[in-house]
């Protein structure tokens, strides 16, 4: 079962995953995701995703593609490394922007790391 909370910061929205991003549980995270129509830039947080399989990958590309569409920034931040490693073995790691959370704050110069930290 894959759950998606989401925070909200000015045009940032942080969407935190827990779960399983698979076949069969894309419509979550892809709502979530489409719901965000005013934020500029979205970071997926994945350090709670345990699962990935090709349909993951799948819906994570077409949430990419979404974005750059819409001219928004899709971030992926701290995947587990199983997570990390399917995304480096299918070379989407050279597509999606992957950092942790605090440098991609830090980047974006954004002060709701403390949301984050207390767990929202």
């Amino acid at each position: 079962m894959l759950r998606v909370r989401t925070e909200r910061a000015d045009d940032l929205a942080i969407l935190k995953c827990n779960g399983r991003i698979v076949r069969g549980q894309e419509i979550v995270l892809e709502s979530a995701v489409l719901e965000e129509q005013r934020a500029r830039t979205i970071l997926l947080d994945l350090t709670d995703v345990e699962s990935l399989d090709a349909g993951g990958l799948t819906l994570l590309v077409s949430l990419h593609r979404w974005a750059e569409t819409n001219d928004k920034h899709l971030k992926i931040v701290n995947p587990r490394p199983f997570v990390h490693e399917m995304l480096t073995r299918t070379h989407l790691d050279c597509v999606f922007d992957i950092s942790t959370f605090d440098h991609a704050l830090a980047v974006l110069g954004c002060e709701c790391r403390e949301a984050h930290a207390a767990g929202y």
